[in-house]
């Protein structure tokens, strides 16, 4: 079952590969600062649209039963 249009997916793709990225080099390089070392564990979170993205599905979409993708009408 998919809830999600193509252009959501992409987009969910985008922000949970470049959440990933900063998560993965933020702390190699001097983006941030040594206080803000701890924020990177944030961008953990883009696996979550990362996933989602790819199985063109969200779970809170199909909960409430909303979605992006319009239902084909016999």
């Amino acid at each position: 079952m998919c809830n999600l249009s193509i252009a959501s997916q992409i987009i969910r793709i985008v922000v949970g590969l470049l959440l990933i990225l900063a998560a993965w080099f933020g702390p190699q390089t001097d983006i941030l600062t040594t206080d803000q070392k701890h924020f990177w564990l944030l961008g953990w979170i883009g696996i979550i649209p990362l996933l989602s993205g790819i199985a063109a599905f969200c779970p809170l979409y199909a909960v409430f039963g909303r979605g992006h993708r319009q239902q084909k009408r016999p």
